[in-house]
Formats: structure tokens, sequence, C-alpha cells
């Protein structure tokens, strides 16, 4: 029986619509050209470790020179800024040159696509550093966030780069996971609103953004890089998946990386129920996908669900992978020779190949005299503007834990002792994927490229009329404490401390925190608590100052017996302008407004763990272990206080309507600040189990001291949506509570198991009780009316926020 051409077009699902000049292209190639423009060549790649197994697989071939790796074509060039340091104007002309062979030599004259590591800025050398992706979401601010990701596509083609590998979307499960630095939050919202905004700025600037890593990629078993995920289809459907499809629906995102992870022991690089079905049926995702570096590789590799690269390329390209990255070690010779056996359908190859092509020809790489501009004598990386989105965003994103009223610092100090192994390192302010910390500890010969002030180095420009005293005391690693007695002396000479921890970001190993450094203690690392804990005793007060890309079980330093920390900061590495930023907050220039994207973990052994759990997923009768976190998510102190008052919230909504909700914010203090308004709600009675709090909406408000603010929030109803018993995305009819607070734990319901087995069951351990800052309007009710509403393509998901 012959097949109609509609039914042999439907053996290939998600074929794209193309112009006539990218179906022209297509019908002109060999299958070797075809095949050229799905991967990447990855330049100067000389046996650093800056990917997973990097130094095993091949990805440079010195035999051979460009001209002969490229006379197919090629579709990417992979890290020309990113792999070394290199001079940023002479890179960028030889890259404008570089591009004028591919279109004069090659025989269809296709330039490439340079993707370069953009996720705490642009990943080259003397290029801006911006905060680590855990401080966007600590800032609440993705307006800001958005500047900073359009700053980054302005530097990205100015040197002649078309696509950032970034944000990541993954939302924090466990903090074990080396990688929650690269994360925004704990929360589905969080991460979706401020992702999208990264999203928005990057491609204002005529670069792509790349949302990593679809899906599930943070589940993973206990924390472990690239280890078995075992979430259920609900989780994946209402907690990881929802920040993408804010980004492909609102953001319009143009690429997206594939995970690493299996899901109920499937890849998702061979899975096309999840790059094809989900991916592009449901969720309309017309761009790009591009393979996570070697990812293609280890289907054979790693998960042996492919005999060979053929096999494994033909996994990845029926699933839906588009584009081999790094280079092409599967999507090549293996992939052809998969082709002309018979075993591959031609059009998959032809598939991927019209959405490079497309992609191409949007970043206007295919018209006529794209490469003749000349580039710049200079290129400056790092500009005022750069330097003012850092620090603004360092700033909002610094988190007060505690204070005793140590902070701002007296103007009576005559002497400040600046203590701890990340007091005055510039490594220390810098994230896993910062060209600093990625790259140059590689190349060590190298400076760094831009300035970066120190925290010791800002705080004594900051304190001009101070005697600074600096004291290392311990190294970040290690169990040295042979220094702690001098780093004693400084502190009981000073008239306060300030002694700055915490991590040091690496990769595979190399550092305390980032990817491929997963951790099985939640405790800080080395010696540092020892260190914290002498200086606590000498009497002086102490300023603790965590530099860190994770959250670390430090109830010790908040909530355990005297002597402690007088005063407790927490910065997920701020960048460049970091060290200044903290030396601000210390000196009262800059009043602390971050608050926590993650639950500060009472230990190890809690994770995993979300704020986002049901009744049974926290403390209770039924169980003798208390995974209540030592701060809550959404958690963080001012020098400036806030109460709320008269909330108004609509008495009923219909389901996939919307509802306005509104509250006071007045500043009692004597000091402006900014407060992040967070706006809660709890379904009441549900199909399926739901938290017993979800953020609905945020919003940061300026209150100057002594005056207060109304916020209103328009709040779609489809912010209550989940998964119900059908698997279908639904709003449900009923009584849901509205509340505002300061953060995720200022309202708790606790209720007992006695409630229900007459005082059969109660836990003689009990729970401890908590005293946490904080406040809470009174829980008022919404009753959702109507049918049950079931949430389409075409439903709001983000909440709008006004002040009045």
């Amino acid at each position: 029986m012959t097949k109609t051409e509609n039914e042999t077009e439907q053996t290939v699902p998600a074929i794209p619509e193309t112009t006539a000049r990218v179906r022209g292209l297509l019908a002109q190639m060999t299958l070797e050209e075809k095949a050229a423009q799905l991967v990447g060549y990855w330049l100067d790649q000389g046996g650093e470790v800056v990917a997973p197994m990097a130094d095993e697989m091949a990805t440079t071939d010195a035999t051979r020179s460009l001209a002969d790796i490229t006379r197919d074509g090629i579709g990417h060039y992979t890290r020309v800024f990113g792999t070394r340091p290199v001079e940023p104007a002479m890179r960028a002309a030889w890259l404008r040159d570089e591009q004028r062979r591919l279109v004069r030599e090659t025989r269809l004259g296709i330039p490439a696509i340079v993707h370069e590591e953009c996720l705490t800025g642009l990943a080259a050398w003397k290029a801006a550093t911006f905060p680590t992706p855990l401080a966007w979401g600590a800032s609440f601010d993705p307006a800001l966030v958005e500047e900073m990701g359009a700053a980054i596509g302005d530097s990205m083609r100015e040197i002649g780069a078309h696509q950032g590998l970034a944000p990541v979307l993954d939302v924090v499960r466990d903090v074990r996971w080396g990688r929650v630095d690269e994360c925004i939050a704990e929360d589905p919202y969080v991460v979706g609103t401020v992702g999208t905004a990264f999203v928005r700025g990057m491609q204002s600037a005529g670069a792509h953004a790349t949302l990593k890593h679809f899906l599930a990629y943070s589940g993973s078993q206990a924390g472990r890089n690239h280890a078995p995920v075992h979430a259920g289809p609900r989780e994946i459907a209402d907690v990881f998946l929802p920040p993408f499809e804010m980004a492909i629906r609102d953001g319009g995102v143009r690429s997206i990386m594939n995970s690493y992870a299996e899901i109920d022991g499937v890849p998702v690089a061979s899975d096309p129920r999840i790059l094809t079905d989900l991916l592009r049926d449901r969720l309309g995702f017309d761009g790009v996908v591009v393979a996570d570096y070697f990812s293609v590789a280890f289907l054979e590799v790693m998960n042996q669900v492919a005999a060979n690269r053929g096999e494994a390329a033909q996994l990845a390209l029926e699933a839906g992978i588009d584009v081999e990255l790094p280079s092409g070690d599967a999507y090549l010779a293996p992939l052809v020779d998969r082709v002309r056996s018979g075993s591959l359908d031609e059009r998959y190859v032809d598939r991927a190949v019209l959405r490079v092509l497309a992609q191409k020809e949007e970043l206007g790489l295919l018209e006529p005299g794209a490469f003749d501009a000349d580039v710049p004598d200079a290129i400056d990386l790092d500009t005022p503007r750069h330097r003012d989105i850092a620090r603004r965003l360092a700033t909002e994103s610094i988190v007060l834990l505690s204070n005793d009223g140590v902070l701002p610092l007296a103007t009576s100090a005559r002497r400040v002792a600046i203590i701890g192994p990340n007091a005055d390192r510039p490594e220390a302010l810098q994230g896993c994927y910062s060209f600093a910390n990625h790259v140059l500890a590689h190349h060590p010969d190298h400076e760094i490229g831009f300035e970066i002030p120190t925290v010791a180095e800002a705080l004594a420009a900051s304190l001009p009329q101070v005697e600074i005293v600096q004291a290392r005391g311990c190294e970040v690693e290690g169990d040295d404490t042979s220094r702690i007695g001098e780093a004693v002396a400084a502190a009981e000479g000073a008239d306060v401390a300030i002694v700055v921890v915490g991590d040091q970001a690496g990769l595979f190993g190399r550092g305390t925190v980032g990817e491929g450094n997963d951790v099985d203690s939640l405790d800080l690392p080395g010696a540092q608590r020892e260190l914290v804990e002498r200086l606590a005793e000498t009497g002086t007060p102490v300023v603790m100052v965590m530099l860190t890309g994770r959250p670390y079980a430090v109830g010790w330093a908040l909530d355990g017996p005297s002597p402690r920390p007088a005063a407790v900061l927490q910065s997920f590495f701020p960048g460049e302008e970091g060290g200044t930023a903290i030396a601000r907050i210390l000196t009262g220039e800059s009043v602390p407004s971050g608050r926590l994207p993650v639950s500060l973990p009472r230990s190890a052994g809690a994770q995993p763990y979300s704020y986002l759990q049901p009744t049974l997923g926290g403390p209770s009768d039924v169980t003798s272990t208390d995974p209540t976190p030592v701060r809550p998510f959404g958690f963080g102190l001012s020098y400036a206080s806030f109460a709320y008052r008269d909330l108004a919230v609509d008495a009923e909504a219909r389901a996939g309507g919307s509802f306005r909700a509104s509250v006071v914010v007045e500043n009692t203090s004597g000091v402006s600040g900014v407060d992040v308004v967070q706006l809660y709600a709890r379904d009441v009675v549900a199909s399926v189990t739901r938290p017993v709090a979800q953020l609905l909406a945020y919003a940061r408000v300026a209150v100057p001291a002594g005056e207060s603010r109304r916020v209103a929030f328009d709040v779609p109803t489809q912010r209550l949506a989940f998964s119900d018993r059908r698997m279908v995305r639904v709003v449900e009819p009923g009584d849901v509570e509205v509340w505002v607070a300061s953060h995720a734990a200022a309202a708790p319901v606790s209720p007992h198991a006695d409630e229900a087995t007459g005082g059969v069951i109660r836990n003689e351990r009990g729970r401890a009780a908590r005293d946490l800052p904080g406040t809470a309007t009174p829980r008022a009710r919404l009753a959702i009316t109507g049918d049950v509403h079931e949430v389409g393509a075409e439903d709001p998901r983000i909440a709008t926020a006004t002040v009045v």
C-alpha cells in the first residue's frame, strides 16, 4: 500500500514552516552539508575541563585546518570568546573575517551561529560579571534582571556572538546539588517571572536566549548531578514545567537546551514525548533545541541506551534535539551513515536543518553584507552601564538574616577587623559560570581583566577614617585551624569584626559549589564554623557575611546559644560590584531589601525540601523529624520596619477569571526602605493535595520613612491552577485563603493528628517553637465560582501589581 503524501508527512512530526529562502537552501544541500549545519565546532579547546567529561570527548581536531573542517559548512562555533582569555576586539575582528570566509569559500555561503555562556554575564575575558542567578531570585526584581539581560545581549552582539546559553530555569528542589547557584529560586513562579525577564532583555538586543535545562534536571536523586529523576508526572507538570512555559509563551524564547537527566529511566535527550510532544505540540515552541554538551554521546557512554554514536544520534534527532554541541561527535559521519543505511529517515535531518537555517535567517546572518561592518579598534565589555546594573542588582540581592542592632556599623567605630577566607578574594564574589572561575582558573598567569573590589577593599574605601585590621583565619576548604588564633587576636582588638565566609565556585571537584560539586553535608565547608564561633567567643560584636552559591545549615549562627554572631548577611555570589554593595549595606549607605529565594535548611537530612509542601510535607504529629527550615522562603530583614493592614480581597471570582487583592504597606520606622510584598494563598479543599502556602504574586515597594503605600495585585485565577486527577491543568471552584506576608511562614497553619484520631496519635517529641521576625495580615476568603476551568495556551499566567 502506498502512503499518501499527507500520511508520509505525519511520520515526521513538527516539521517547521519556513521561508522560501530557507527551503531553497535546504533543497540545494548534500547530506553532508545538512549534517554540518547540525553541529558545533569548539575552537581553541585545549584540555580544560569546563564541561562534563570534556577531557574524554573529542572536541577539536588539531591535525586539520579550519577550512577543511568546515568544507561542508558549520552550524555553530562554540565559545569563541569563552574558552581561553582573548582580547575582545582582536578576537571579534578574527571572527568577522572567519564569517566572511565561510560566506566566500563554502559552497552555499552560510555563516555560523556563535554561542557563548552568559549566566553571570558574557563569559569572556574582561567582560562584566553580574550576580549569580540565585541572587537574581533574591532581588525579586524582574525589571532589573531584564536590564541586565539587555546589557549582556548588547555585549554579545558587539563581539559577533548570537546565542547565549542562559537562563537556567531549573526549580531548586535540593540544595545539596552543586548547580543551585545557577538557579533562580525554589518557587516556580519566581523562576518563571525572573527568567522570562532575562529572556526578554537579551532578545531585545538581538541575541537569542537559551533556556536550560529542559526538563526536571534539578530533581536529581539526592542532589547528585546527572543522577536519575524520580519525579511523578504532577510534580513535572506543576513544578518543573511552568517556568519554561512562561518563557516560551510570554518571553518568546528562541532556543532551549535539553536536560542531562533521565526521568523514570528514559534520558530526556532521547525522549520525543518531552522534546517534541510536550515542548512543541503542547507548549508551542518553534525555535531550536540544542544539546547540552556531550549529551548525545552520553546516550551511548553514560546512559547505555544506544550501542554506538550512530544510534545515539538517531535517538536524539528523532526525539527533537536539532543541534549537537559542543562539536559534531555523533551528528556528522555516524548520523550520515544511519541515513545512508536506511535506518534513519532523512526528513528528520531536514526538520532540524530547517530550524537551524530559520534561526540564522532570524538573526540576520543570511542577509547580504551581514559581515561588511568593521569591528571597532577597542571593545569595552565592562562599561559604566554594566557596572551600574551590577551594583544595583547586587545591592538588592543581599539578605539580612539577623541583626541585634550592630548594623549598620556605628560611626563611633575606630578599628574594624576584616577576617575570613572570602574577605579579600575577588573569586569569592563570582559564580561557577563566571569567566574567572570557569576558565581563568586554568590560566593563572592572566589577570581577571576588570575592576572587582573585594569586601575588604570596598569596606576600607567606605571607612577611610577607620583602622582596618585583616586576618584570613582559615581557607574555604580544609581542616587547617593554625591561623584562627591570629584572627581571634585581630577581633579582640577591634570594635567590630566582619568575618566573610562561604564557598569557592568551580567545576567537577574544583571548589565547593558549582557544576559537579554536589555535597552530602550542608555545614559550612572546612573550618569556617570553628573560625566564626571562636571569633564570637571574644566578646567583640561579630558580623558574619556569607558569600555562597547555596544556602547552608547555619542555625547555630542565627538561633544557637550565645555567643553567636551579632548579625548575619547572606549574599549569593554578587559579582563584580558585590564587594561595594556589601560594604554599603554594612555601613548603612544602602538598606537591605533582599529576600531568600530558597529556604535556609535545617540540615542536609531535611533535603529535598520546598516551602510548596502539603500538610504532611512539613512537621506533624505523625513523624518525629522536623524539616522546617531555619529561615523560610521569602525571608529577609531590613534597617526599616514594615507593617501590613487593610487587606482587601474580592469576595469571589469565576474559575478562569481574575481577582484583586490590595494591602497597605506602612513603614513604621525612621528609615526609608524597600519591602518585598508577598501575596500567598492556600486552596482549602482540592481534588489533590495542595501546598499550605503558595506565592501568588510579589512586588518591590519603596516606602519612605513613616509613610505608607497601597499595593494592588490583579491576579488571574490561573495562578491557582494545578494538574487534577486526569493530569489536566485546571482551576477548580471552591474556597481559597489569601493573605499578605513578609515570608512564607509568617502566617502558619499547623493541624495536629489528634484532630482526626481523638488524641491516639500525638508525637511526644513535639515541634520546636520558633519566634521568627515577620508579619502577615489575617487571611481573607476568596470563593472561586463556576465550573472547573481547563487552562489553555491563551490563559494569563502572570499577576500584575500597582502601587498607589
